[in-house]
């Protein structure tokens, strides 16, 4: 695994978060701190925020193998830390745009959940929250998130069942707002990003706040209760 597990470039006002551990994007510690310390240099104020992963994967969740490895603690400060990062990017205070580059699966399809508006890349590709199907219960940071994203009509199917949708039916689902061409996943997404780049602060920051009050409220005292119990 790279030792820089994410980047941070700008293109114009629209600062753009790659997603590259060498294999499966997995949201180990490291990317988590990683990604979070990036944040800390992305302009709050003005601007846009562009998440994207690897040609064919955007992300493939938590690593499996810290969760299996006989280390609770360090499973429990592992998600944890995707937890939060998850809550702080749903709550930005600039519009969040996602390309998904391939596959979305388990965080990888809540990290889109997060996002203000999401792209993916037609192809073979699944967006897909598998964790019912692994053995594992989902948290309420991880409902709450979900349920404001994914359509109703399709919630059990997505979350309840692990429901894994092809690329083509994500948009139906909720998971995607638009599917385009591989080749212009990202000048789409940046056509995207520097439009919403453009809303007005800091009243795009105040309108979000009040929707999401309620909402974030519930994820961040579940998030509170975790770090507690350890």
């Amino acid at each position: 695994m790279m030792d820089q597990p994410a980047t941070l470039t700008q293109h114009d006002d629209v600062s753009i978060i790659t997603l590259d551990d060498g294999k499966a994007n997995v949201f180990s510690a490291n990317m988590s701190n990683t990604i979070n310390a990036l944040l800390d240099e992305v302009p709050d104020d003005k601007g846009s925020l562009l998440f994207t992963g690897r040609p064919g994967l955007f992300s493939a969740g938590f690593d499996l193998k810290t969760i299996s490895g006989g280390d609770p603690k360090a499973a429990l400060e592992m998600t944890t830390a995707g937890f939060k990062l998850l809550s702080r990017i749903y709550s930005f205070p600039r519009p969040v745009i996602a390309a998904s580059s391939g596959h979305a699966i388990a965080l990888g399809a809540f990290l889109l959940c997060c996002a203000d508006y999401r792209l993916g890349a037609a192809g073979n590709f699944i967006v897909q929250a598998n964790e019912t199907r692994n053995g594992m219960a989902i948290p309420t940071p991880i409902l709450e998130i979900s349920k404001s994203r994914i359509l109703k009509n399709h919630w059990y199917r997505a979350i309840l069942n692990a429901e894994a949708y092809p690329i083509s039916d994500s948009v139906d689902a909720g998971y995607l707002d638009e599917v385009v061409d591989p080749d212009e996943l990202m000048s789409k997404s940046l056509e995207v990003a520097k439009d919403l780049a453009t809303l007005s602060h800091p009243h795009y920051k105040l309108t979000k706040d009040l929707d999401q009050q309620a909402v974030l409220k519930r994820i961040n005292d579940s998030i509170e209760e975790m770090a507690n119990a350890s």
